[in-house]
């Protein structure tokens, strides 16, 4: 990991180094006290050695670790689920390394235990061939749970959150519930209207409680907010959502960027990712906030008399089903729904229409607070781009010059064969034209792009059959939208969705 970001923060640092302490013999210790002065660059150029060399692999080395790995899917990659064959997920646990986690985490750094048979639950039928533990050794427990999904599952050491071994996403159980998410998401929309009115009129109620309640909503409708206490035990971060939020994390502005009562959020929601936002509230949402931070500390709750518990079992009252998760899912959907219809124009190229689908999948990862960092390769790919962008418009320039000088020809001798050479010459300008637009489109997206994680949003938030929709309307093949993993995970809507579904 030497030439990764993460080693060069000091936490990450910090934490390794104790970590390995905790591993090394008396004498070790004795010699090792001072991470500054270890030089990993012999094992690093190991690594970087191996990496290359199974770059240079014949093709027929590499169809035989093909062939062994298809070995591996086929013992270990499926499981009988109600008499049919299914394909699992992930059939191999993670190797123990160093973790690193999500945006600054305080365990960065920290070492990864390999896991180890005696950390394993086994889950299946009692009446079938229960899989063999390596020899000498043995499972946690096997257990016969037909009430949950997953096959295994065992705590790992940075969290002590539970990891489990599930079914692909593609396969029948997973696809049926995945419908059931959306289709849950879909019926919010009869009652939106209701709930939010709703809301409205309890910020004035006589209670504290019910207030609180209704301006926890609306930030969960209107911002797309978690609902907070969703921690794994034992997780160090500060990490909180909307119900858990304090008052350090909002500042209360009366005017600001032009616009009045604005809200200032800032604090580290789910993974450690930080939460950034400023927006414009309406007064009475503003006047409560007031009310909520007023003789209260910065450290001290800015919803004290709500709990995740409470929000959640109001709006099962309003909606069965109904979660913050389902407030989540329903406005993705519904702004990606709306995005596409102001964004998308018929007569555009397919890469100005992917272009158009991207931007919109991007208002939707915003709203969701999906972010990414930079990656350390973006300035050389996008400089790549550029290099392909410039070779291409000196051809298209090329083209240009020869179409004119076809036509020039073909008006002096007006025959046939003239006339095929300037069909010629038109075809490869506009081809050239075509690919030309095409860079121009990756360059655009990929600069729009290099902090906002697109995928999330799609697998999770989105109903595929929008995107399957929009597909069939405007002619885009879908396989420019989802990947063969994804249309597999997708075969559901792609089977349901014709071009005039509206979510």
């Amino acid at each position: 990991m030497l030439d990764h970001e993460y080693t060069t923060k000091e936490v990450f640092r910090k934490n390794f180094f104790n970590d390995w302490r905790k591993e090394m013999t008396v004498e070790e210790r004795e010699v090792i006290k001072s991470l500054d002065k270890c030089d990993f660059t012999e094992i690093h150029r190991h690594f970087v050695d191996k990496a290359a060399a199974r770059k240079t692999l014949t093709r027929e080395e590499k169809q035989k670790l093909k062939e062994e790995a298809e070995k591996l899917q086929q013992e270990f990659g499926y499981c009988i689920l109600d008499g049919h064959r299914e394909k699992i997920g992930n059939f191999k646990t993670e190797p123990p390394g160093l973790f690193r986690g999500r945006g600054d985490h305080p365990k960065m750094g920290m070492l990864k235990r390999r896991v180890v048979p005696e950390d394993v639950v086994i889950n299946c039928s009692r009446d079938s061939k229960i899989p063999e533990p390596p020899a000498g050794r043995q499972w946690k427990e096997v257990r016969s749970d037909n009430t949950v999904m997953w096959l295994a599952a065992w705590t790992e050491s940075i969290q002590n959150s539970i990891k489990y071994i599930m079914l692909n996403p593609c396969s029948k159980l997973k696809g049926e519930k995945a419908w059931q998410k959306f289709e849950t998401a879909r019926r919010l929309r009869g009652f939106v209207d209701e709930i939010r009115s709703q809301y409205r009129a309890d910020w004035k109620s006589q209670e504290m409680k019910t207030r609180q309640r209704a301006v926890a909503l609306y930030f969960i409708d209107k911002l797309a907010l978690r609902a907070g206490n969703e921690k794994e035990d034992g997780e160090a971060a500060d990490t909180v959502g909307c119900c858990s939020l304090r008052v350090e994390h909002v500042q209360l502005h009366p005017e600001a960027d032009g616009c009045q009562h604005v809200v200032e959020f800032d604090f580290l929601g789910k993974d450690s990712i930080r939460y950034y936002n400023r927006v414009p509230v309406e007064k009475p949402v503003y006047k409560n906030l007031q009310l909520f931070m007023k003789n209260k500390d910065p450290w001290d709750d800015l919803f004290d008399r709500l709990t995740t518990t409470s929000l959640n079992k109001h709006l099962q009252e309003l909606m069965d089903g109904l979660t913050a998760k389902v407030f989540r899912t329903y406005n993705a959907s519904i702004t990606l729904q709306e995005q596409l219809r102001a964004l998308t124009r018929a007569e555009d190229s397919i890469a100005a229409k992917i272009l158009s689908y991207n931007r919109a999948n991007r208002a939707v990862a915003i709203l969701c607070n999906h972010q990414r960092a930079t990656s350390s390769t973006f300035e050389k790919s996008m400089q790549n781009l550029q290099t392909k962008i410039q070779v291409k418009k000196e051809q298209v320039a090329e083209a240009r010059a020869e179409l004119r000088k076809a036509r020039a020809e073909h008006k002096a001798q007006g025959d046939g064969k003239s006339r095929s050479v300037l069909e010629k010459k038109r075809r490869l300008l506009e081809k050239l034209q075509e690919q030309l637009a095409w860079l121009s489109v990756q360059a655009t997206d990929k600069e729009e792009n290099k902090q906002v994680a697109l995928g999330t949003s799609k697998l999770n938030y989105l109903d595929p059959r929008i995107s399957i929709a929009w597909c069939k309307r405007f002619r885009v093949p879908v396989e420019k939208i989802y990947s063969k993993t994804q249309r597999e995970r997708f075969a559901w809507a792609l089977t349901m969705a014709g071009e005039d579904f509206e979510f």
